[in-house]
Parts: C-alpha cells; sequence; structure tokens
C-alpha cells in the first residue's frame, strides 16, 4: 500500500538542502508554504485531484537522481527520423554526454550561472507546483540562442525516466532567443520503467525582439506517468512563438502554458489535441495575456475521449487596458466517445481595451451519425470511416506543427489510436 504523502513530506523536499540561488528558493519557499498542494477547493484545480493522485500513488517522495543511460537507449528512444540536436536528461538532470554540441549556442548547466532570473517569468506565487520546482530542483539547464542565430534544425529535448528509489523528477529549463533568432525545440519524455511516478516540470522562455521560436511536445508516457508542468513565455515585439502539444496517454497530466506578449506586432500561436481512453485525465489550463496594442493570438485546443477518460481544459485571455487593436481568438472542441467519458471546459475572456476583434467558444458533442453513414453507404467499413471522421476532426492540430518529421510521427501515432487507415 501506498505511504500518504502528507504536507510534511513535501516540507522534506522543500527544505532539503540544494546548491544555488539562495535567495530564489527562498522566495519559492515561502510561496510553496502558503499555498500548499492543491486541493479540489482550489478554484484552479477543481476538477483535478491532482494531489489525492500523487497520494495514492507515490510511496517515495524523494527526487529521483540520475542512473546511467546509454547511447543505444538515446537511440532507440528517439522518435523516428529526427534530424537534427539532442539534449538528454536521464530523471530531470541533464547528460552532457549523451548531448548534441550545438554551433553557436550557449548550453550550461543552471548552477554555472546564477545570473539567470529563475522564476521571473514562471512566478512560485502563480502556481504551487511552480514553487515547490524553485525551491527543490536539484540543478537545470540554460539554453542561450544568440542575437541574429537562426538555427535550421530542430532540438530534441529528450526525458528518459527510469526510476529505481525516489519517484519525483523536477527538470528546470530556462530558453533564451536573442534578438532576431529563430530555433525549434521538441520535447518527448519516454519511461524506460513502469514504475509510477511525478514529473514536476517547469519550462521558462524568453524572446527577445523579431525572435521567432517553437516548442512542440508530445505526451504519450504510459497509464502510471502523472505531470504538473509550468511552460511560460515572454515575447517582444515582431516577435512569434508556437507551441504544439499532443497529449496521447497517462494516468493523470496537469499542463500549465503561460504567454505573455510584452511587444507590439507580436503573434502567439498555442495548440493542443488530446486523445483519451481508459482512465486518463488530462487537465490544459492556457493564459494569454496581452499588455500591448497591435498584436494577435490564436488558441485551438481539440480532444477526443473515450471510456471513462476526463478532460479538462480552462483558457484565459486578457487584454489589456493600453492592449488596443488586438486580435485574440480561443477555441475547444471535444467528441466523446463514450457515456462515461467528460470533458470540463470553460473558455474565458477579459477585456479592457475597446478598440479590439475578439473571440472565444466551445463545443462538446458525439460523431455525426450522417457523415459516418454517408462514408459506409460508399463501402467504407464502419471502424474505418469512425476513424477517418475523427482523423479530419483531429487533424487541424496536426497541421500547425512545423518540423515534419515530428509530424509524420505525431501523425502515425494519431492514427493508430483513432484506426484510420488510408
Amino acid at each position: 500500500m501506498s505511504t500518504l504523502v502528507k504536507q510534511d513530506n513535501i516540507g522534506d523536499l522543500v527544505n532539503q538542502p540544494v546548491n544555488g540561488f539562495d535567495s530564489l528558493r527562498s522566495i519559492a519557499k515561502n510561496s510553496f508554504n502558503e499555498q500548499g498542494l492543491p486541493r479540489l477547493k482550489s478554484e484552479e484545480y477543481k476538477f483535478t485531484a491532482i494531489t489525492k493522485k500523487i497520494e495514492a500513488s507515490i510511496s517515495n517522495f524523494s527526487q529521483a537522481s540520475a542512473v546511467e543511460v546509454s547511447m543505444e537507449s538515446v537511440n532507440s528512444a528517439t522518435f523516428s527520423g529526427f534530424e537534427g540536436a539532442k539534449l538528454v536528461f536521464s530523471n530531470g538532470v541533464f547528460q552532457p554526454r549523451l548531448s548534441d554540441e550545438i554551433e553557436g549556442v550557449a548550453i550550461s548547466l543552471l548552477s554555472a550561472n546564477e545570473s539567470i532570473p529563475l522564476g521571473s517569468i514562471a512566478k512560485p506565487e502563480k502556481d504551487p507546483f511552480a514553487a515547490l520546482n524553485q525551491a527543490s530542483f536539484q540543478d537545470g539547464v540554460s539554453i542561450v540562442i544568440p542575437k541574429k542565430t537562426k538555427l535550421a534544425q530542430p532540438i530534441l529535448l529528450l526525458f528518459l525516466n527510469s526510476i529505481s528509489e525516489g519517484q519525483i523528477v523536477q527538470p528546470r529549463i530556462w530558453i533564451e532567443g536573442g534578438d532576431f533568432a529563430e530555433a525549434t525545440f521538441i520535447e518527448q519524455t519516454v519511461n524506460l520503467t513502469e514504475t509510477s511516478l511525478f514529473v514536476n516540470k517547469v519550462v521558462e522562455i524568453k524572446g527577445g525582439i523579431n525572435s521567432h521560436l517553437h516548442y512542440y511536445r508530445i505526451q504519450n508516457e504510459g497509464k502510471n506517468y502523472i505531470e504538473a508542468s509550468n511552460i511560460e513565455t515572454d515575447i517582444q515585439k515582431d516577435s512569434t512563438f508556437s507551441t504544439v502539444l499532443i497529449s496521447l496517454s497517462g494516468d493523470m497530466i496537469r499542463n500549465n502554458l503561460s504567454l505573455n506578449i510584452l511587444g507590439s506586432n507580436s503573434e502567439g500561436n498555442m495548440y493542443g489535441l488530446y486523445l483519451l481512453n481508459g482512465k486518463s485525465h488530462v487537465d490544459n489550463h492556457t493564459n494569454v495575456d496581452h499588455t500591448v496594442a497591435h498584436a494577435e493570438s490564436n488558441e485551438l485546443y481539440k480532444g477526443i475521449l473515450a471510456d471513462q477518460s476526463r478532460g479538462v481544459f480552462n483558457g484565459k485571455i486578457f487584454v489589456r487596458q493600453d492592449a488596443q487593436k488586438t486580435n485574440a481568438f480561443q477555441q475547444n472542441n471535444n467528441i466523446l466517445l463514450s457515456e462515461d467519458a467528460v470533458i470540463n471546459t470553460k473558455p474565458q475572456l477579459e477585456i479592457w481595451a475597446d478598440d479590439v476583434k475578439c473571440s472565444h467558444g466551445c463545443t462538446t458533442g458525439q460523431l455525426d451519425e450522417e457523415a459516418l453513414f454517408y462514408l459506409q453507404a460508399r463501402g467504407i467499413g464502419k471502424t474505418q470511416a469512425k476513424g477517418l471522421l475523427l482523423y479530419a476532426f483531429a487533424g487541424e492540430v496536426l497541421e500547425h506543427i512545423g518540423d515534419e518529421a515530428f509530424k509524420t510521427y505525431c501523425t502515425k501515432l494519431v492514427e493508430e489510436r483513432l484506426g484510420a487507415k488510408f
């Protein structure tokens, strides 16, 4: 039987000695102690009992140390067709020996550069898991792309988890794109064991003037995977930031994704697709903050839920008083394939400016029976017809993946899940 995770157990994690960033860790520690672990009474976690899930699933609430990983394991874990540079992490700890050097890019351990303003983007007071990470992460990695550097190939952030003792993994990553920089990042996690684990990840992304950054993720880690992630981005004028998240499996996953638009003529694009079955639970919380005039954001999340799975979408758009001429669009669409599947969706739009174009909405329904009958009437079997319709629904999100190899990889997984055969 699993040992319940009490507040004092987490206090042990927060209070353990760690090197570096003393003042930032102190701020995070105080913030965490004020907030505590989120419960269902918390408005931001009212549909996601992640603390209860951790209590039931995790028996050793200590951080997992890096384990030996072979280059063979790295190569076999990397998705087929990838071409680019790899940065490898073992239980959240950066592994320089297994990682590629990237010409023109400065990659270093966070412990080697305490001048990095951790927590300035992913503020610990905004989320208890962000506070927990900042207070107790062992070390992290900084990736700085200098001014005017344009990377022709993507960078793969490959997280390999192989739990032996502690069951907590806490990656910490700082990404900075200088003015006029361009780069694509792909995040992939592979669990090498079936032991239950809790991943508490924080990624801070800072984009300079006229920078163009893309961040693609896939969550397909298996039924024993619990995750809370905070990925937050600041962009300046004339910049773009695009992200696509594909969620296919996991026990319980909470994704916090925030974009702060701090400069005019900037554009943020956030896309997500969650295909859930069994008892998987995925909660996507997004936040777009328009602080200046003449900027645009586009957000589309789609879900297909089967069996007893549960999805949550809570999207917030803020248009501040000075953010005139803002274009902001948000949409969440869902298909339920089972009477036991549940979706809780709450699109939110708060506008303090008066010269804007903004819209938000959501839909939840079942598969179109008329379209299904139409395909069957033309000789397509029911299973394949159903898969084709579901793929047509999901494909709109996949089209926003800019890296062709990763798009092909995700498309194949989605086709297999939906039973779509072409």
